[in-house]
């Protein structure tokens, strides 16, 4: 019963191997054409991306500055009689107006007895701007949307955590949450 059941299926084999041939290779094509579709990559179509970098404008016009941005060296702060590392650079000008270094939305608008009247404005690229020591009277509030160059407020002497400076701006720039050095981004060429 052995060998007819060999030649059985020899014989099956013989008359159809045409059809068994061709459903092997429709099969075979088909599982390649599956597997390619499931691995392939979907055609995006060509779009033009506009990638603008950032211009910041500056906080003053034609300011000096008076204490600058230090992240490794202690300064001395002579109001607090305390040395400390400054994260922000202060500024000073005859014309005592204060401007937003890029777009943004005013994020907050507070007083605190150390850094008097602050603004803060959220930019993009997750940058934030911070204004403080400003006089009282503030031009934005919570939500207003700014351009870079419009002027906010007046530099002032509302700091009380230092008052040795003056009449000046105290401006911080944070990107991702992490205080940054604004050399990096304004264009200070004429300190």
């Amino acid at each position: 019963m052995n060998i007819q059941g060999k030649n059985k299926f020899v014989e099956f084999l013989k008359r159809f191997w045409v059809y068994i041939g061709a459903a092997v290779v429709i099969v075979v094509v088909a599982l390649t054409f599956g597997i390619m579709a499931l691995t392939a990559t979907p055609e995006v179509p060509d779009v033009p991306v506009v990638t603008k970098p950032l211009e910041f404008s500056l906080p003053m016009q034609n300011a000096s500055i008076i204490k600058d941005f230090s992240s490794t060296e202690l300064q001395e702060n002579k109001t607090l009689n305390q040395w400390e590392a400054h994260l922000s650079i202060d500024f000073a000008s005859e014309n005592s107006a204060v401007f937003a270094v890029l777009d943004g939305t005013v994020e907050s608008v507070n007083n605190s007895y150390l850094h008097g009247n602050i603004i803060t404005i959220k930019h993009a690229d997750g940058f934030v701007s911070e204004y403080s020591s400003l006089g009282k009277e503030l031009l934005v509030k919570v939500g207003d949307k700014v351009t870079g160059g419009q002027k906010i407020a007046d530099a002032d002497n509302t700091a009380a955590g230092e008052t040795d400076l003056g009449s000046h701006l105290h401006f911080t720039l944070t990107k991702d949450g992490q205080k940054v050095d604004p050399n990096n981004y304004l264009d200070l060429q004429n300190k």
